[in-house]
């Protein structure tokens, strides 16, 4: 099993300090409103998978008001911040759970989000994690993964670190990063389709598919 370094807590409060400067992601996470519009239905209930301190969630939350909300996430520091963000908000509950192991019943959702997160499981969990959340969605349910995916080659990769700021720094050893293609194809295989990547700037981008009616 690879390094995963977000148990630590100086790791996961480094990369809080870090989230709202890292270039376009709100443009991001823009998109993903802009899809759950689309859905087929009301949005009612919405999951998040690797919520870190809620950064998505509320986001949805804000632009859906009444939507229940369940954040799914393993690291301590994420779940105390995650924790001190919705604290004494209705409608939020929060899942202790690793990624890397099967997903808990939850019930079903009108969509699935995560942001930044699938990244760090291992290409075989991730194709059956895309499986298990299209079993939790209801026929119509969307998936919206905003995720940091692989550059095509190495110069490009540095290119992204640079524009980052970490090009001194080293990779982090808990990221599993897997090509925008390689992962559209393990979406369809799981069931999904309208599948596509809807939004990219060089390693981010947004993975998007719909459970069949």
């Amino acid at each position: 099993m690879p390094e995963n370094l977000w148990p630590d807590v100086d790791h996961a409060l480094a990369y809080l300090a870090l989230a709202d400067t890292i270039p376009h992601r709100t443009e991001g996470e823009q998109v993903v409103l802009e899809v759950l519009a689309s859905v087929n239905g009301p949005v009612q209930r919405v999951a998040d998978l690797g919520t870190g301190d809620g950064r998505l969630l509320a986001l949805v939350r804000t632009a859906y008001p009444g939507v229940l909300g369940v954040g799914v996430e393993f690291s301590p520091p994420m779940l105390q911040r995650f924790t001190e963000r919705f604290d004494g908000v209705d409608g939020v509950e929060l899942v202790a759970h690793d990624l890397n192991d099967t997903l808990p019943d939850m019930g079903t959702f009108d969509a699935v989000v995560s942001s930044f997160a699938i990244h760090h499981t291992v290409d075989a969990r991730k194709r059956t994690l895309y499986a298990e959340i299209f079993a939790a969605l209801r026929p119509g349910g969307v998936f919206a993964n905003l995720e940091h995916v692989s550059s095509p080659d190495p110069e490009l990769h540095e290119q992204f670190r640079r524009a980052l700021g970490t090009q001194d720094d080293p990779d982090d050893p808990s990221n599993q990063l897997a090509p925008v293609d390689d992962q559209l194809t393990w979406m369809r295989e799981a069931g999904f389709v309208r599948v596509d990547c809807l939004w990219k700037w060089r390693e981010l981008a947004l993975l998007v598919g719909v459970r069949p009616d």
